[in-house]
């Protein structure tokens, strides 16, 4: 099981025994664009998760949380003055009570999750410091350093280690290449037999290092992906004429570009950066198998 996938079942797996709950959905920042990435449990399937992307900007619950790093706790008729829409479908669904929480690292957005209550809840000042805190303590687990154990130390491009399989792709500078970018990667680690589930994953943070790379740089990049000893390195090397993608944190958890570092260090066993004058490469690991 992935990293990702282990961290989504853990929260499920505290978020569903908060009482009184009978659903619980959880949501990833992406950057590149104005989307959540969703799941919820009763989309739960053992291993497997299924994930779907939602617009961030849609006005509900959870993304009032996101974007505002403030947990939105209330009845469901409560919330019918400004969630008009959201409300009633709750009611039809059965929910009586909704809390809206960000998942937050280092003071950071990372995400969010949102309780669905099929029984009346108090709402005061304590459960909802419970509830914040447990959004921090699934921050943290998001960002534990055991997940970061196997960042490369080397520049990324230079010799692959010995019995390795590489696998190397050029992008060109169009917003376009990034999908076939992910048609590369996508068929190169089915080709090497790796799992879907890390397949997923490594898909979805080159996508976003791609998209960083095309945005903050004034040419194409070079994707490189390396499979030894289980550990599978993915890295994006830019031509650096326009400078580096910023690592900086970004007051808008929702800002539509340079959210792709903190997906990826969300997401990747481990990731790294290394500037020189010819251009910026940005690898993540991911374990396999």
């Amino acid at each position: 099981m992935s990293d990702a996938a282990r961290w989504t079942q853990d929260a499920f797996a505290r978020l569903t025994t908060v009482p009184g709950v009978r659903r619980v959905g959880l949501a990833l920042v992406e950057g590149g664009g104005r989307r959540l990435r969703f799941t919820a449990s009763d989309r739960d399937a053992g291993v497997d998760v299924e994930w779907c992307h939602v617009d961030a900007y849609d006005d509900v619950p959870l993304n009032t949380a996101v974007r505002t790093g403030e947990p939105v706790l209330a009845a469901v008729e409560d919330l019918e003055a400004r969630y008009a829409d959201f409300a009633k479908a709750q009611r039809n669904a059965g929910h009586v009570g909704l809390a809206a929480v960000p998942i937050v690292a280092s003071g950071i957005v990372r995400g969010g999750f949102v309780l669905f209550f099929e029984r009346q809840q108090r709402f005061d000042n304590r459960q909802c410091a419970e509830l914040v805190h447990l959004g921090e303590e699934l921050g943290d687990d998001l960002s534990r350093p055991d997940r970061r154990r196997r960042v490369p130390s080397a520049r990324s491009h230079g010799a692959p280690p010995e019995g390795a399989v590489v696998a190397v792709h050029e992008v060109s500078a169009d917003p376009a290449a990034v999908g076939e970018a992910r048609h590369f990667l996508r068929d190169t680690l089915q080709r090497w037999g790796v799992d879907d589930e890390t397949a997923d994953t490594a898909t979805l943070c080159l996508s976003e290092l791609v998209t960083n790379a095309l945005v903050h740089a004034e040419g194409g990049c070079v994707v490189r992906v390396i499979l030894h000893d289980d550990v599978l390195t993915t890295s994006v090397r830019d031509s650096g004429v326009g400078g580096a993608a910023s690592t900086e944190p970004l007051a808008d958890p929702l800002q539509v570009h340079g959210r792709g570092l903190q997906l990826v260090e969300a997401l990747s066993a481990g990731w790294s950066h290394e500037t020189d004058p010819s251009g910026t490469s940005v690898w993540f690991t991911l374990d396999v198998g």
